[in-house]
């Protein structure tokens, strides 16, 4: 689990994500072709060991797209069905230092199927409280029907049962079904593979 929550930005970047273009916008997303099969490779040893794997997303903004140009491994703890950075400051630097958003993350399901956790929903709504872009990728290479999906939290029915939760936490719990009847979560449909596109690899391990 990442706690978004915890994200330290520049005087700069707190006026952007304060602003209504940001807050209200539907900006695309454009992320390297490559990004989760060397996620996988960085990932092999846990999940070999059943243990699952974490990385953080990091985005510039230019003309109404996010390009997703960082991705960084940080120290971590894991289980079977977590994973939980650790000296989440070395994140931040890396971030501040670049000047990125933090539009997402992404972690491995090892031996589950591709779905989000409700610690998964809490980790992933505290992103878009911040960037309503922000996306989740959910890696499960031992999934025959899906081995990986793009998901975010439904908009604004998600949210608001994820903002009236009280469960919060390490802990796994229900989440009650949104008034609206729609699902918590969904498929990300403003996500695009984008061949030409490099990023970095910070891995902190």
């Amino acid at each position: 689990m990442l706690d978004g929550r915890r994200q330290i930005f520049s005087a700069d970047k707190q006026q952007i994500f304060a602003g209504e273009k940001l807050r209200h916008s539907s900006n695309r997303m454009s992320k390297s072709a490559r990004l989760m099969e060397d996620f996988l490779e960085l990932a092999k040893d846990n999940t070999e060991k059943d243990l699952e794997t974490c990385g953080v997303l990091g985005a510039f903004l230019e003309k109404g797209t996010f390009y997703v140009t960082t991705l960084i491994i940080p120290k971590q703890e894991s289980t079977s069905n977590s994973c939980q950075a650790v000296n989440e400051e070395e994140i931040f630097a890396i971030q501040n230092d670049r000047s990125l958003f933090p539009v997402g993350w992404i972690h491995t399901h090892p031996s589950q199927s591709c779905f989000m956790s409700s610690i998964d929903l809490h980790t992933q709504y505290s992103y878009q409280v911040m960037v309503p872009e922000a996306f989740a990728i959910v890696v499960a290479p031992t999934d025959n029907s899906r081995s990986y999906g793009i998901f975010r939290v439904s908009d604004p029915s998600g949210m608001s049962v994820l903002k009236e939760c009280q469960e919060k936490g390490s802990q796994f719990h229900s989440h009650k079904e949104p008034v609206s009847g729609s699902p918590i979560y969904e498929h990300c449909t403003h996500v695009y593979k984008n061949s030409n596109l490099r990023f970095e690899i910070f891995d902190l391990r």
